[in-house]
């Protein structure tokens, strides 16, 4: 067994057993002489294993004294309910607080808890801009001429080599970048539906999603979601005689952070295809995962060319970038299509660049203390909201993404709660925006892709104690 290897099995396994309990809070962990007597390994390793699950938030050191299971995992809220919306389509106009929220974007007076995307100070912003500068030197003309209409070569040699690690097994003819993430999922919309056809999607939904669809003259049919597991595929069958299109968030969607077992993709996949029911699958938080290994997508299991695999950079990398891609199917030549027709070309310099920067390895290193920063501040929230929020508040329990759901008393409702914290320039993102459905009036979504700082920490404060009082 190789050294690596055997690293990241002791390093797993510690974490796995602090996770599901059998090491609790305040339990003291072995020594380094003493996991390097039991493992064999030398005394670097293990210090490099304490040093894995302290990035992890899932232990502390104490000097003189070792280390011991963290105190803050002591802290665990209710899990929200399941989701139970109308199973009636229909086509409401989507809340007019997504266009309020949303225009808060880019505001720097803002705490933005409501925008889920990770801080620029989170990102490699130094070495993105040398390779902009890299990219105009290598590019015929300085970028300034069209792609081919499939888009960057080299960009999408590695996101197929990328693909590998969930089972996408791509090639480069397979795949046709986009502008972002919501272009591509707009083209693959356009692609298959018209005017008064039933759209199937998780509810609570990402509120593009819902101004996507409604905007194209789709009906909007909300599936019950599992904050955990994401939809009830017991559900989705009873529905498949009133849908024509399915569109899901299967890895760490939005707002819930629900990941859906394998099992269950397959499945979802084998239901559509066999009533030829497009599948379009938006992964942009797939590669934001807090466990050992990235989830495969709807995509590893499709056989058929049926799953519109949608994917971007604007999770992980950079957000204004607006590089995103569609691996389609056998919808390929109808996307194409589009894209002449919409854009014709994407944006040179900015696909060459996330190449290369894919390409040296730098986004493998990048992702791998995203991960890390993520999950810790996911452990800060839940810590501080336990202490300063309503009593009886529940939390969502994410494994990867960026998003954190809030559920409080029935009594307490998010919008008023948005327009308290706005004063203080703090900006939320209340429940109802993510439904056509009168629900989750009393939930909201937070981006846990800030820094973390005391000044987050007082802000998410504030915002509880502003709940306390509604």
């Amino acid at each position: 067994m190789s050294k690596e290897f055997l690293y990241t099995e002791i390093a797993n396994g510690i974490a796995a057993q602090i996770r599901s309990g059998a090491l609790k809070s305040g339990d003291k962990l072995p020594s380094v002489r003493t996991l390097c007597k039991e493992h064999q390994i030398s005394m670097n390793t293990a210090k490099r294993i304490f040093l894995e699950l302290e990035c992890q938030s899932l232990i502390d050191s104490k000097p003189q004294s070792g280390y011991f299971v963290s105190g803050s995992l002591a802290i665990t809220l209710p899990l929200p309910e399941a989701s139970r919306p109308s199973l009636i389509a229909n086509h409401n106009e989507p809340d007019e607080l997504i266009s309020t929220v949303y225009e808060n974007m880019g505001k720097n007076d803002l705490t933005l808890f409501s925008i889920a995307i990770p801080s620029g100070d989170l990102l490699p912003l130094a070495k993105l801009k040398k390779e902009i500068v890299s990219a105009t030197r290598a590019l015929k003309a300085g970028g300034t001429e069209y792609e081919e209409l499939q888009g960057n070569l080299k960009l999408r040699r590695m996101i197929a080599l990328r693909s590998l690690s969930w089972g996408g097994n791509f090639n480069e003819t397979d795949l046709v970048t986009t502008n972002g993430g919501m272009n591509a999922l707009s083209f693959c919309l356009m692609a298959l539906g018209k005017p008064g056809d039933t759209i199937a999607i998780e509810s609570p939904c990402y509120p593009g999603i819902l101004q996507l669809a409604t905007g194209l003259g789709l009906k909007v049919l909300e599936l019950p979601t599992h904050p955990s597991t994401g939809i009830e595929i017991e559900t989705l069958k009873k529905v498949i005689p009133n849908i024509d299109i399915c569109l899901l968030i299967p890895n760490f969607n939005t707002p819930l952070g629900s990941c859906m077992s394998d099992e269950n993709k397959k499945e979802v996949v084998r239901l559509l295809a066999e009533h030829n029911i497009p599948l379009i699958e938006d992964d942009v938080y797939g590669d934001i995962y807090f466990g050992s290994h990235r989830p495969k997508c709807c995509k590893s299991f499709d056989k058929e060319g049926n799953v519109l695999y949608c994917s971007s950079i604007s999770k992980t990398l950079a957000p204004g970038y607006r590089v995103g891609w569609i691996a389609p199917g056998k919808y390929k030549d109808k996307i194409l299509k589009l894209k002449l027709l919409h854009s014709t070309s994407s944006i040179s310099i900015v696909n060459e660049a996330v190449a290369n920067f894919l390409k040296t390895g730098r986004y493998e290193k990048h992702l791998h203390q995203l991960r890390k920063t993520l999950q810790s501040n996911y452990q800060n929230y839940v810590q501080t909201i336990a202490e300063s929020f309503p009593a009886g508040t529940k939390t969502s329990r994410p494994q990867g993404g960026l998003s954190l759901w809030v559920e409080f008393d029935k009594n307490i409702q998010t919008r008023k709660l948005y327009d308290l914290a706005i004063k203080e320039n703090i900006s939320i993102a209340p429940g109802r925006m993510f439904t056509l459905q009168d629900q989750f009036e009393n939930c909201m979504r937070l981006c846990i892709g800030l820094p973390w700082s005391e000044e987050t920490r007082l802000k998410l404060q504030q915002v509880g104690n502003m709940a306390k009082k509604l």
